[in-house]
């Protein structure tokens, strides 16, 4: 029997939400990442102008899943730097939680 949904969004309050991977299709954008770590991700995930994340609407292409409830990252291990100073609780992840109408983290 799997865990209830509430156990696991306890466990990991990213995996649960997704909020900041769906707030705006100009927030995942490369700033400082180098060239090689770029070349890593794949190309299909990268915008027209090749300075972040390609998005439909407002949400990023490399997360699956649902908002909310559960969601992963296709890409977690080579994410770009924007997506990884975004911390649970912080004030992006705060403002991304608003925008869903979730509350914000602890």
């Amino acid at each position: 029997m799997s865990e209830p949904m509430s156990d696991q969004l306890d466990a990991s309050p990213c995996q649960g939400c997704g909020a900041c991977c769906a707030y705006s299709s100009n927030w995942p954008r490369f700033t400082i990442e180098e060239d090689d770590a770029l070349d890593l991700i794949p190309p299909e995930l990268v915008n027209d102008r090749l300075s972040g994340m390609r998005c439909e609407n407002d949400r990023c292409c490399a997360l699956d899943g649902e908002i909310a409830r559960a969601v992963s990252c296709r890409i977690y291990a080579i994410r770009p730097e924007v997506c990884r100073i975004c911390m649970p609780g912080d004030a992006e992840c705060a403002m991304a939680r608003r925008k869903f109408g979730l509350p914000a983290l602890p």
